[in-house]
């Protein structure tokens, strides 16, 4: 099957900034949960979920899974960041080629506790930056609030 450039999600040459860690994909190519362990040892959970009112839409569920964190939501500082972000945008690559019809992915990142009088999280802001500079000229990102979402443009021709 040929893709349009309207099924990609990416610039074209998209190249991540950092090195994205070995993917763990779903044994089924159209799964929804992927895996990674970072250079620290940390292992993360990258799922999608459907939105109710929409079967194109997806909710994207970032977490660590680790004994070591109370709450699968916690900030890990590890020093890791970029390579996280380039590792999530890499799956979110893979899984939106097998879901070409997707058109929204929905993101909703963690409060420091610190910081839970800002409209939107410092992880929601930096995934909103990072989806400015790689999402091709068929998508445009949105912050509102503390969440992100990234909406397919229907009136642009290839």
């Amino acid at each position: 099957m040929a893709f349009k450039l309207s099924d990609t999600l990416l610039i074209e040459g998209y190249k991540p900034t950092s090195e994205p860690y070995e993917i763990e994909v779903p044994e089924i190519q159209s799964g929804d949960t992927y895996y990674f362990i970072t250079g620290s040892g940390l292992k993360y959970q990258v799922r999608f979920g459907k939105k109710r009112n929409n079967y194109l839409g997806n909710i994207i569920n970032f977490s660590v899974l680790s004994d070591e964190f109370e709450d699968e939501y916690d900030e890990t500082n590890r020093g890791e960041v970029y390579r996280i972000i380039a590792t999530v945008m890499e799956i979110v690559r893979i899984y939106h080629e097998n879901h070409i019809h997707s058109d929204t992915y929905e993101f909703t990142g963690e409060f420091k506790d610190e910081h839970e009088t800002q409209s939107a999280s410092i992880r929601t802001r930096l995934y909103y930056r990072y989806a400015q500079r790689v999402l091709n000229k068929f998508w445009i990102p949105e912050i509102e609030g503390n969440k992100v979402t990234i909406h397919k443009v229907r009136n642009i021709r290839d």
